[in-house]
């Protein structure tokens, strides 16, 4: 839809004003649309990575409790975990990326995970048990990271909607309505010279 205004020198000026403007933030918000997805591809080859890590260990610690369940007395077993004497702890905090907030998360284990003696057990649990600490640590950097990429992800999508507005609906209407005033103007100019010629002649006469 056209930039509705009246042909005079004072809009005009005002509209080239507007349109400076509009170049200046649709460069801006091009440049930060450039760094974020700089930033958001490197973030998602991390969260790659790590997903594949997390998974790979996971499934060691379910072979291995599997495996330690196997050589053990169902009811041991299930003793053996029932009460880990240890406290989870989890600390939010927020950095920016591109003035992006994203969550910075802080996991700690105080304690031990091993709560079990040592006679009805087997060296399989052990190790299955020595892994999920590590685990754990992972599995939050992973929540951590895949947040990071859904927010980041909704500012590139936010950010490129500015900058297609911008380059693609105001900035050529504020350019039709300047070629607009500028040829209404240039006609008005003609007309006058027009008639002050024709007053001239008939002054002369």
């Amino acid at each position: 839809m056209p930039v509705q205004v009246n042909p005079n020198r004072m809009e005009l000026l005002k509209l080239k004003r507007k349109q400076v403007v509009a170049r200046r933030g649709h460069k801006l918000l091009k440049d930060k649309l450039e760094g974020l997805l700089r930033d958001f591809l490197r973030i998602v080859r991390e969260y790659r990575e790590l997903r594949r890590a997390v998974d790979g260990e996971i499934s060691t610690v379910f072979a291995g409790l599997v495996l330690a369940s196997a050589g053990m007395n169902a009811s041991a077993f299930r003793a053996a975990l029932a009460f880990p004497s240890c406290t989870a702890r989890l600390e939010v905090s927020e950095r920016h990326i591109m003035n992006v907030r994203v969550p910075v998360f802080r996991f700690s284990l105080e304690g031990s995970l091993v709560a079990y003696g040592l006679a009805d057990t087997n060296r399989d649990l052990d190790r299955a048990m020595g892994r999920v600490r590590e685990v754990l640590e992972r599995m939050v950097r992973l929540a951590e990271v895949e947040k990071t990429v859904e927010l980041v992800a909704a500012e590139i999508e936010r950010t490129r909607r500015r900058v297609n507005a911008l380059e693609y609906i105001l900035i050529p209407q504020q350019e039709e309505a300047i070629s607009g005033i500028e040829g209404k103007l240039d006609e008005m100019e003609r007309s006058n010279t027009t008639r002050l010629m024709k007053i001239k002649e008939m002054l002369g006469a």
